[in-house]
């Protein structure tokens, strides 16, 4: 329904020192167009891109690029979605964006901002991008929140201390879980050997911190980007 996943989108004031922190993490750059007038870049394990934006915004942002926007957006509103912004109009390049029940930012563009590659790209030493994790305040209005945008979901667990649900997409894979509190987004990556990632990111110039992940309770790495974004590796050997 929202259309085809463009990128996870964040604000990075230092954007040269966000993308070489990406491309130690292994993801390759991607050939940026001129819609934006501020500086901008994109990185991609192949199946998921990250944008980092010089631009100050809510963020980070799930991003999507959806045809005949200005209409789409009166059936937004139809829907009872109360949109936060919205540029339309033939002088410029349209956008809307709008919030999930737990601050989320969506939003919609009219064209893509950035090339696919056209090569594959060689596995990440993180891995390659598994999901976009998020707390929420009561995971069945998240749930049919998600659901009534096209995603479905395929693993709902309230078993344990933290009740979680996946949701998958043609483009991104959502993490919910239930929390009274307001944690930041991760950014989690699949690594089928962390002992291998571990020793890769160390000799790549990173210092990653091992945890134990709090949903899957099981051992992780983790990171934080110069632009703020969480970043999580866990260990999946599928």
């Amino acid at each position: 329904m929202l259309g085809r996943f463009l990128e996870i989108s964040s604000h990075a004031p230092e954007l040269l020192e966000s993308l070489n922190f990406y491309e130690r993490l292994g993801l390759a750059q991607a050939v940026t167009g001129d819609v934006w007038s501020h500086a901008y870049g994109v990185v991609t394990d192949g199946h998921v891109a990250i944008g980092l934006h010089a631009y100050e915004f809510a963020s980070p942002a799930l991003v999507w690029v959806r045809p005949k926007l200005a209409s789409f957006a009166r059936e937004l509103e139809s829907r009872g979605i109360s949109l936060e912004f919205l540029k339309s109009g033939e002088d410029q390049f349209n956008e809307l964006g709008f919030l999930d029940p737990d601050g989320q930012m969506i939003t919609l563009l009219e064209a893509r901002t950035y090339s696919p590659s056209s090569t594959a790209v060689a596995r990440p030493a993180a891995g390659f991008f598994r999901e976009y994790r998020y707390p929420v305040r009561r995971l069945d209005q998240a749930i049919a929140f998600w659901e009534s945008l096209g995603f479905v979901a395929t693993d709902t667990s309230d078993a344990g201390a933290v009740p979680r649900a996946a949701l998958t997409s043609d483009g991104i894979d959502l993490c919910l879980y239930e929390s009274g509190r307001r944690e930041p987004p991760v950014l989690v990556f699949s690594s089928g050997d962390l002992a291998a990632s571990l020793d890769a990111l160390v000799r790549r110039g990173l210092e990653p911190e091992t945890a134990e992940d709090p949903i899957l309770a099981a051992p992780c790495l983790a990171l934080r980007a110069p632009e703020g974004n969480h970043i999580r590796i866990v260990c999946d050997p599928i």
